[in-house]
């Protein structure tokens, strides 16, 4: 097993111009685009975290909150919130930014996931994460019941042996038991 290592080490931050051929024509961003560089990203951290060739298994929870516009400064940045066996999630932010008028929005949250690969293009274990604040000890437990989520989706694993959703689930039914 892969020796473990924190978050931080896997963070990436990339910063790109919004120019016209990136947009619509509403002059805003086309999601496409976005999610290209998000993607890239991602990948950036899965392998620093992995020190192996990863390649993008799923992208889900993709939230557009709001538009960047031509002329931003889009801002991604991505880390490794949870290793597993071979597969890593990785959370992504995204901030606009106008340069002009000094302001920075959120405008997009997602969860890409990754699998490592050796030299012959079979999955490969990957280091676990040791986390080290209090907010990345949460977003590792949440990254474990998003996973779970995922792989019932995919008919990877029957709901019965999904413990956490069952818990949670179980815990919101006695929420409204109480009301």
């Amino acid at each position: 097993m892969p020796a473990p290592k924190t978050v931080q080490q896997s963070t990436c931050v990339m910063n790109e111009i919004v120019l016209p051929n990136d947009t619509n024509s509403l002059g805003n961003m086309m999601g496409g685009r976005l999610l290209y560089l998000m993607d890239k990203c991602a990948a950036i951290s899965a392998q620093r975290h992995a020190n192996q060739v990863c390649v993008t298994a799923s992208v889900d929870s993709v939230e557009f909150q709001g538009p960047i516009r031509e002329a931003e400064v889009v801002i991604i940045e991505s880390q490794v919130t949870r290793a597993f066996t071979t597969s890593m999630e990785v959370e992504l932010n995204v901030w606009a930014e106008n340069p002009r008028a000094q302001t920075r929005r959120k405008c997009n949250r997602a969860y890409y996931t990754f699998v490592a690969l050796d030299e012959d293009g079979t999955p490969t274990a990957v280091p676990p994460i040791t986390p080290e604040t209090d907010e990345e000890r949460r977003r590792h437990e949440q990254a474990a019941k998003r996973r779970e989520v995922r792989l019932v989706l995919a008919g990877r694993l029957d709901l019965e042996d999904a413990a956490s959703i069952r818990e949670d689930m179980l815990d919101a039914l006695a929420k409204t038991d109480g009301d």
